[in-house]
């Protein structure tokens, strides 16, 4: 038995084509001039407020697992996020590059972890880095060559 949360489709009812069908709605500005998009961060996440994965940073360091990806069956912010994670990033500076609140960026995270897209490594605790002396003593040994 698994304790991970359940997926979009499982949690809602909903196959991800019918969040696709949902939006734009016909007759409307998807855009406003003054506002900018009208894409509102839980229609980015389907409603969801909490990540598939748990225990995801905002330095927690974020890497495309896959080199070939199908880009038409991704979400715009999914395609996004995966096209900035060919090289290692952090979900914070993620957040910052798409402008997309934290919460949401970790909750589309979790929905690319699932899918096996990408894969992320936690910071390293700060009880398991090298003390400041030895790091001192490493760099005047270089010093010295």
């Amino acid at each position: 038995m698994t304790d991970a949360p359940p997926s979009h489709e499982a949690a809602t009812g909903r196959t991800l084509e019918h969040r696709r069908t949902m939006w734009p709605v016909p007759g409307v500005a998807q855009v406003d001039r003054a506002a900018g998009p009208l894409v509102r961060p839980y229609t980015m996440t389907g409603g969801r407020t909490r990540p598939a994965a748990s225990g995801l940073d905002m330095i927690s360091i974020v890497v495309a697992a896959r080199e070939r990806v199908d880009w038409a069956a991704l979400e715009p912010e999914h395609a996004a996020i995966l096209r900035l994670s060919r090289r290692p990033i952090s979900v914070a500076e993620l957040s910052a590059q798409l402008d997309i609140p934290m919460t949401v960026v970790k909750v589309l995270l979790g929905d690319l972890i699932a899918q096996g897209d990408v894969f992320t490594r936690a910071p390293t605790p700060v009880a398991d880095l090298p003390e400041l002396n030895v790091l001192q003593a490493v760099l005047d040994g270089i010093r010295r060559l």
